[in-house]
């Protein structure tokens, strides 16, 4: 049997709709076969009953202008602050976030400690799964950093 480390994270009242009864729920686990993450978990059990799926947010404000040309960080800040956006208009909460993809153009390690930042302001200590991907280049060459998510909610 291979020992894990274990949280289980239930949604506060927050997070639930007037609709709903019973939170979601996400087992958080790290086994102790592998290195202890600081930024992220290594597997998530959600249990819900409605999966969201956020597209790859960019970094753009809501008229669709570039925000922060060339600026890592501000680029970063801007895609959580549109993935929070996106998600709450799926009805969903930060803590729900299963699952994110970073991707990241001309990826370089000194890049994380910037993202973590930014990534920080929308999920604070909630630590979904994620992978941080290093690409050529974005859909515009302008971008940055582009991430999406997967939440599990009660619905």
């Amino acid at each position: 049997m291979i020992s894990k480390k274990r949280r289980s994270v239930r949604c506060t009242r927050a997070c639930l709709d007037q609709n709903r009864e019973a939170p979601m729920t996400l087992q958080l686990i790290n086994p102790e076969s592998l290195p202890t993450p600081t930024t992220y978990t290594h597997v998530i059990v959600a249990t819900g009953s409605k999966t969201v799926f956020v597209a790859g947010q960019e970094p753009e404000d809501v008229q669709g202008n570039l925000v922060g040309p060339g600026d890592l960080a501000a680029q970063a800040h801007q895609v959580f602050a549109n993935l929070g956006r996106a998600l709450a208009a799926a009805g969903a909460h930060p803590q729900q976030v299963a699952k994110i993809t970073i991707y990241v153009a001309q990826h370089r390690p000194e890049y994380l400690p910037v993202i973590e930042q930014a990534r920080a302001t929308l999920f604070g200590d909630h630590k979904p799964a994620d992978t941080v991907g290093g690409v050529q280049t974005l859909a515009r060459p302008e971008y940055l950093i582009e991430v999406d998510a997967v939440a599990v909610i009660d619905g």
